[in-house]
């Protein structure tokens, strides 16, 4: 019962978050400042999860394949390549770097 509970209440907060949202002013919204952090907010965001996904294991940091699927996925956007090609190669890369053993 308690699982039912923590969702009701997720689902709950959720809606409330979303509510809040509607309320806030249109013209707090059009401040540079709260436009400039929306922007980068995001990308902040989708880096901090990368580098724990990529480089965390339980409490301790790692070093393994990942990091080298990661690493040929940076090479490919420097190299602008389009977002499959980008995708497909850190999954090359991270298969054929634990492929040997690493």
């Amino acid at each position: 019962m308690n699982v039912w509970i923590a969702i009701a209440l997720t689902a709950a907060g959720c809606y409330l978050v979303k509510l809040l949202g509607l309320l806030v002013p249109a013209g707090a919204l059009e401040r540079p400042l709260v436009q400039r952090l929306a922007a980068l907010l995001p990308v902040a965001l989708l880096a901090a999860l990368t580098a724990q996904q990529t480089f965390g294991a339980g409490d301790s940091v790692v070093l393994d394949a990942r990091a080298a699927g990661l690493a040929a996925a940076a090479v490919a956007l420097v190299l602008r390549a389009p977002f499959l090609v980008v995708v497909g190669a850190a999954v090359a890369v991270t298969a054929g770097v634990r492929a040997l053993g690493w």
